[in-house]
């Protein structure tokens, strides 16, 4: 059972890598200094984006309770 929870844990948390980096950046990124934040700023909230907003919370909630599952797992 603890092997199955580390590597879920594993690719929960290279999941959540790809996903932060599929999010838009907020503005101060490289790309807002040539004037590649304009387009995205005007564009507002996709359903795409808000799906991925969704996804990526879900998947942090269940990453943080396999975290600590194995933890406490782990203590005993």
């Amino acid at each position: 059972m603890t092997a199955f929870l580390v590597i879920l844990d594993v690719l929960i948390a290279l999941s959540l890598i790809g996903l932060v980096l599929l999010h838009s950046g907020r503005g101060g990124g490289l790309s807002d200094m040539f004037g590649g934040g304009l387009g995205s700023q005007a564009a507002g909230s996709t359903v795409i984006e808000r799906n991925l907003d969704r996804i990526t919370i879900i998947l942090a909630l269940v990453f943080t309770f396999v975290t600590l599952a194995l933890a406490l797992m782990l203590d005993e």
